[in-house]
């Protein structure tokens, strides 16, 4: 069973991340939401959510992957920590997975990841994304990084996170469960 790891940080955008998580349980995918500090985190639209573990704890380099909700601060606040910063480029150099949704591409441009890869992200934030190249498609795949546009794409960011991995059944019968497939036609 693959184990994700989704950073919380203050401000992070509920939908991306709580969609996420919820959608990769429901796959039966060990998904633990990481916070950096208190294991209270707040939303952007101040939703608290208690976190299963600290970024401190040694156990998070154990995971086959992160993903980055974005939202205000949020993003911010995951591009500033050298905490997060270091463990993506651990994770990158041992090609594991690193997702990013909505404004949490800055976080890959931070850590020096989005250098000739294919990258998107919510609009307007194209010019804080270094040397990528950038994309408007609602999900992005290049190598180990997966990238999405933002909240209303949370849902197809965690189907293509769940693919990633090889729960393409999984995706398919969640995509089909969850009446996605009648929003996108």
């Amino acid at each position: 069973m693959k184990k994700l790891l989704v950073m919380l940080a203050d401000g992070f955008e509920e939908i991306e991340a709580l969609t996420v998580v919820d959608i990769l349980r429901r796959a039966n995918v060990k998904c633990s939401m990481c916070t950096l500090e208190e294991k209270e985190v707040r939303g952007t639209h101040d939703i608290k959510v208690i976190a299963d573990i600290s970024i401190d704890n040694e156990s998070v380099k154990d995971y086959d992957g992160v993903i980055l909700p974005g939202g205000l601060p949020g993003a911010t606040n995951l591009r500033d920590s050298e905490k997060v910063l270091n463990l993506i480029r651990d994770y990158n150099k041992k090609d594991k997975l690193i997702a990013a949704i909505c404004a949490a591409p800055i976080v890959l441009s931070e850590a020096g990841l989005t250098e000739g890869k294919a990258i998107t992200s919510y609009p307007g934030f194209e010019e804080q994304l270094g040397n990528c190249l950038y994309k408007e498609d609602l999900v992005v795949r290049d190598g180990n990084i997966i990238t999405s546009r933002g909240p209303a794409t949370a849902m197809l960011f965690a189907y293509e996170i769940l693919n990633y991995f090889g729960y393409k059944r999984e995706a398919e019968n969640l995509y089909e469960g969850m009446l996605v497939k009648d929003l996108i036609k």
